[in-house]
């Protein structure tokens, strides 16, 4: 209340001996946390409910699921590859718009309803009616798309927590939050690390003479891929989940939604289950996993394959008509608990 905390953190960032910073206690008297509304968008009779800018999770999310929408995942299974080229090359189509038009919308205009417009995206589904991978993926052109940009240079930096949340009263939470990357800045204020988020942002503010919607600039937040995702039916919750994973956490919420809607998991399989993602046309698969079992008809597909490690978060929490199921995933320290 006396102020000293904020005085304690500008005086330490500013005496960091290496790449000293410039805060000062007017940067922390004028910074307002802001509410802002979900992104929502349908998928197969249900509503999905994320985050909207600054993050580019809920909008990318929700443009996977509308691109995937006129094809039958369910009938083709987690096991095929076709769906998974579906899944993969709706994700980079998800990819590429996020990478010129997502940024902080108080700052630059984010075409969020052009991009989740459905005749838009049927448009743009239609490009995955083919056999193979697709060669090349660019961004498409939204309704309300004024600007000539273009995409930027972050690190998205993986190190993030998620929790999911239902009380007794059915109140629902999904609350992602981030440091970005592990220990933040490595700069600690009372017990407190402060975080890396000036990664987040494009470094480079221009781009072949076009503006890059997520530069650097002052008073404005990063670009996140933070997708806390709330999923209704019937005006009802259903299913909370969400992930840490820097941008492949957009994947991750995905797939899980899939799981769940199409392939009929539940919460603890759709959380357990091997990670496929594709963010900039490499497939990349979890190692360990039989999720590596699609390698080869992946790459007869045309895609480059590569399997590393995934370290996903998941938490979920699915409302049934016999209670709550939660599923945590085993990756990390997460635990489902309920009484």
């Amino acid at each position: 209340g006396d102020g000293s905390i904020g005085r304690d953190i500008v005086a330490t960032v500013r005496g960091v001996a290496v790449n000293p910073g410039d805060l000062t206690p007017l940067d922390l008297a004028i910074y307002r946390v802001k509410e802002r509304a979900a992104v929502c968008a349908p998928y197969r009779g249900h509503e999905v409910c994320g985050m909207g800018p600054p993050s580019s999770g809920g909008v990318a999310v929700a443009q996977i699921l509308g691109l995937i929408a006129p094809y039958d995942i369910a009938a083709l299974g987690p096991a095929s590859a076709e769906a998974w080229r579906i899944i993969g090359d709706a994700s980079r189509m998800a990819f590429a718009d996020r990478g010129i038009y997502l940024a902080d919308d108080d700052f630059v205009p984010v075409p969020v309803r052009g991009l989740l417009d459905p005749a838009y995206l049927k448009a743009r589904s239609d490009g995955l009616r083919g056999d193979d991978a697709l060669p090349e993926v660019a961004p498409g052109k939204p309704a309300f798309d004024h600007a000539a940009l273009s995409p930027g240079q972050d690190w998205d930096v993986p190190a993030t927590t998620h929790v999911s949340i239902i009380d007794r009263y059915g109140n629902a939470l999904a609350m992602t939050s981030s440091i970005e990357n592990g220990f933040g800045s490595r700069v600690m204020v009372r017990g407190f690390l402060l975080n890396n988020q000036l990664t987040d942002f494009s470094f480079a503010s221009h781009d072949d003479g076009r503006a890059v919607a997520n530069r650097v600039a002052p008073g404005k937040r990063p670009r996140s891929s933070m997708a806390p995702t709330i999923v209704r039916l019937q005006g009802e919750p259903v299913l909370v989940l969400g992930s840490p994973g820097g941008s492949q956490i957009i994947g991750y919420v995905a797939q899980a939604i899939i799981a769940q809607v199409d392939w009929g998991l539940d919460p603890q399989q759709a959380a357990a289950m091997g990670h496929l993602v594709n963010r900039f046309g490499t497939f990349e698969i979890e190692a360990g996993t039989p999720a590596e079992a699609l390698t080869p008809s992946l790459s007869a597909l045309g895609y480059t394959v590569k399997a590393g490690e995934m370290t996903s978060g998941l938490h979920l929490i699915a409302v049934t008509p016999d209670g709550l199921l939660g599923g945590a995933d085993p990756r990390r320290e997460g635990v489902a608990l309920g009484r």
